[in-house]
């Protein structure tokens, strides 16, 4: 928490990545609905990209309930009209506490989290998304079984340090996952520091 009474959070990582994913969001997105973000972390992102695409409800969510006071004090210090008030949603949960989302946004979840939430992840994605729907997940992939880069192999062992169920996951694997649950795989986009943006689309 900042000085002053202030709840909002900072990560670092969002300031350098944030202009890039954007890029890629106003492609793929719908022109106007509802964008369910997983794992909103501080907040940031849903502030900046509620902010750059006013015509979508930004829909915040954190299965951390300890983040949701951040998330709302980033809401209310960027005056964003069109972010919801976040979600406690855990994705491992059989069911959502919502129905329907027009597309899924998920940026440094999936490697951040223990394998078992992906499956349960795209499954929910799958359940929510109208036929075509986006959902966009973004962070370091292993490709074809190796990292992509040393600094990727080092970031994957600190990450099983903090927690040995966390990791950077391969890419085919997710991919075979989302398939079993009905989502393609319409893009693989290379993005600054050795991440990659994927596109999964529902049938």
């Amino acid at each position: 928490m900042s000085a002053g009474g202030d709840a909002r959070q900072f990560a670092p990582a969002t300031a350098r990545n944030r202009e890039f994913i954007l890029d890629v969001l106003r492609r793929v997105l719908p022109a106007a609905g509802t964008v369910l973000e997983i794992g909103s972390g501080s907040g940031e992102h849903a502030v900046y990209f509620g902010a750059a695409l006013p015509a979508l409800t930004w829909l915040p969510s954190e299965g951390n309930a300890a983040a949701l006071d951040s998330i709302r004090a980033w809401i209310a210090h960027a005056g964003v009209a069109n972010v919801a008030a976040p979600l406690l949603l855990d994705a491992t949960a059989p069911s959502w506490p919502l129905a329907r989302a027009d597309a899924l946004v998920a940026i440094n979840v999936i490697h951040y989290s223990p394998w078992e939430t992906t499956p349960a992840l795209l499954a929910g994605a799958a359940r929510l998304l109208p036929p075509g729907g986006v959902f966009y997940c973004y962070g370091p992939y292993r490709r074809h079984g190796a990292h992509t880069a040393p600094s990727n192999e080092s970031f994957d062992q600190w990450l099983k340090e903090r927690d040995p169920r966390f990791g950077v996951r391969d890419l085919e694997v997710v991919e075979a996952e989302a398939q079993a649950c009905g989502l393609c795989l319409d893009e693989v986009i290379e993005m600054p520091a050795n991440n990659f943006s994927l596109v999964f689309r529902r049938g």
